[in-house]
Formats: structure tokens, sequence, C-alpha cells
């Protein structure tokens, strides 16, 4: 069956309207986008498929899309493909001329004034497309992509709401505690000021960050208000782990299919346990 890839913009309302986040899982190869869909589908749930600058610096703009696009028009949930951390216009551009239906611009680290400018410029071609914008304002601390930030700066409420107001953006993702990477020291996540947010603002709230926090934490920021959390280490340290035992077990293995089968199914049940976190189990719907 080929379908076409679902706009950024309807998953989260469908997210934001049933009370559920929409997870959203980062992908740089086929297995790693197999073990996503394959848990989406088995848990019956929407999810969104994410690519960074660098998975595409490391993969190809081409390939990924090639696969990404594939990949969703073939699967039995609805799949939106998304750019995460897009912080070059071009980025931007390109993903959304190859395909992409929702897109992040981040501004983050830049003052609010030029986050709303960077915000804005992208918004002005991707809402007639029907594409979806995401931004973030405050700062998430740890290391995503090249991105890197020692400091946590966390979402002020008054400035979400200015900063809604300024850009109408279609999706904010707020610094509450969470840190990018391996999470290092207790997790703390400020639930009160998801809830304070998403009482001033009428669209959904994002969640990055979110490798290594307890999935009951994960649950309650969804009951607080998030429609959306992002997820990469996790599978990435599933496929390690099962890499280095299938190659303590069998040494002397060459055959990459044999390797790799047991680090795809390894990723999935990641996949499976992170959407039932996000409440997003049996949330799919029918897509024609």
């Amino acid at each position: 069956m080929n379908r076409l890839l679902i706009s950024g913009k309807q998953i989260l309302q469908h997210a934001y309207e049933n009370g559920y986040a929409v997870p959203a899982f980062n992908f740089a190869n086929m297995e790693n986008l197999q073990a996503i869909i394959e848990g989406a589908e088995e848990m019956n749930a929407p999810v969104i498929i994410q690519t960074t600058q660098g998975a595409i610096d490391y993969a190809g703009f081409e390939y990924l899309a090639d696969i990404g696009i594939g990949a969703a028009q073939r699967s039995r949930v609805p799949v939106v493909l998304h750019l995460d951390h897009g912080q070059k216009y071009e980025y931007c551009l390109k993903a959304i001329q190859l395909g992409w239906t929702s897109i992040m611009i981040d501004s983050s680290l830049e003052k609010l004034a030029e986050n709303v400018r960077k915000v804005n410029e992208v918004i002005k071609i991707a809402r007639p497309l029907g594409i979806a914008v995401e931004a973030e304002l405050g700062i998430i601390g740890g290391k995503e992509d090249d991105l890197k930030s020692e400091q946590d700066i966390y979402t002020e409420v008054k400035d979400a709401v200015d900063f809604y107001q300024a850009t109408h953006c279609d999706a904010l993702a707020i610094a509450v505690g969470t840190a990018h990477g391996i999470y290092k020291g207790t997790v703390k996540i400020d639930f009160n000021r998801i809830q304070e947010i998403r009482e001033k603002l009428p669209i959904p709230l994002v969640l990055h960050g979110s490798s290594g926090v307890p999935l009951e934490m994960v649950s309650q920021a969804v009951r607080c208000g998030i429609n959306k959390v992002n997820f990469d280490t996790e599978l990435k340290l599933a496929n390690l782990q099962a890499l280095q035992t299938f190659m303590t077990k069998n040494p002397g293995v060459y055959d990459i299919r044999k390797m790799y089968r047991p680090c795809r199914q390894a990723m999935k049940e990641v996949v499976k346990a992170k959407i039932e976190a996000c409440k997003a189990t049996n949330k799919s719907w029918v897509v024609l």
C-alpha cells in the first residue's frame, strides 16, 4: 500500500486532543528505521521518525528521504518524517523540498528576538505547504549532534506565551529539566512548569532529552501536557549492547545480516517500551 506521509501538525493535534504523546525516534540507517516502524506497528501507535543534521551528513539527504518516505508510505500506522534540531536554514529548505512533513528550526541558543526571526523565516516557507514547524525555547543541557550546552535554562511561562504570539509555531519544545545524550545524575523534571505552559498555550508541547528518564516520569510528563517525546540515545545504546554481545558470542561471524538482526530486535524493544510510556499504544487511526 502506498500512502501519503502524515503532516506533523495532524499527528500532534491528534495527540493534543486525545491526551497522549507521539514518540519521536531518530534514525540514521535501515536497521534503525525498521526497528522503529515495526515497533510502532506492533503497538498500533502513530510515530515520528526523525533525522538530525548529523544523520543527514552521515547518510545523505536523498538516502534518508528514500528509506524514510518509503517506510512511512508502507507503514500500517501514521508516520511523520521530521527534521530534528535543524540549525541551518538550508537544511530546513532541503528537507521541505525532499518531502519532510515536519521541521524543527532550533535557534534556542540565540536571543529571543533572533529565535523568533529564524522560526518565522521557516514558517513562511513551510506553512503554505502544510508542513509543521517545531521551535525550541529555553536551553536543554547535554549534547545533541553538534549542539552542546553545559547549562540548563528553563523555559519561562511568560516567554513561552510571548514567543508563541510572535511566531504561532505548530509545536514548542520546552526546557523543564531533561538533558540531551546520556543523562547524568538524578532526573528532575519540573512537572508544574509543563502544566503552567500547557494552560497558556494552545499548541502541543515537546519534551527533548528523554533518554535515561524513567518511564513513569515520561508518562507523568505526558499527563501534565507533553504531546511529543524525543528518543535517540537509548536506541543507540541498545544497538551497541546487542552488537557487542553478538560479537563476543560469535567472533568469527562477518555477515552483517546476522550481526544486525539482534540489534534491530533490541532497538525495537526499546521503541515499544517508549510508546507505552507515551500512552500512544492503540492510538493509531486509519490512514487513507
